[in-house]
């Protein structure tokens, strides 16, 4: 399982998820350009020194992500799809693409996806948080899979 982040605008955010990708053992794939600069001190706050323990290829493009990922699913979040998240069947090397916080993804990696999912929502709201939508979506699939992590506990 692996989470693939599109353009991430905000450094927050994108700190955020590469902890949660830490704490859960899932690689990241960031396909630039980012809105911010890795070295940006929001990120940093977000990330603490899980930073350290994540597997993050960084991609200069969207062409670059492409030409190097590995032949696996390559599943989108959107607001746009039809399939909800909880309905979807995920296989253990599924990648989870997430697109801009501002902007989504475009019509080019909405078409690259050999799959898209939505996480429902009640009426009226348009989109969550970046960083929930993947937790929610990176819980489910792990779940599904059997993916989760042994505890230290």
């Amino acid at each position: 399982m692996r989470l693939a982040l599109y353009q991430p605008d905000i450094p927050q955010n994108t700190g955020t998820l590469l902890r949660l990708a830490a704490c859960m053992g899932v690689a990241v794939d960031v396909i630039e350009p980012c809105g911010f600069v890795f070295r940006d001190r929001g990120f940093r706050r977000a990330a603490l020194d899980y930073l350290d323990h994540v597997d993050l290829t960084r991609h200069a493009s969207w062409e670059a992500f492409l030409a190097a990922r590995k032949p696996a699913r390559l599943v989108l979040l959107t607001t746009g799809a039809e399939t909800a998240y909880t309905r979807f069947a995920y296989r253990p090397d599924d990648t989870l693409l997430l697109g801009r916080e501002s902007a989504g993804a475009p019509r080019a990696v909405h078409d690259a996806a050999d799959a898209r999912v939505v996480i429902p929502m009640a009426a009226g709201a348009r989109s969550l948080n970046v960083a929930v939508a993947g937790a929610m979506a990176l819980g489910e699939a792990l779940r599904q899979t059997g993916g989760f992590a042994e505890t230290s506990r």
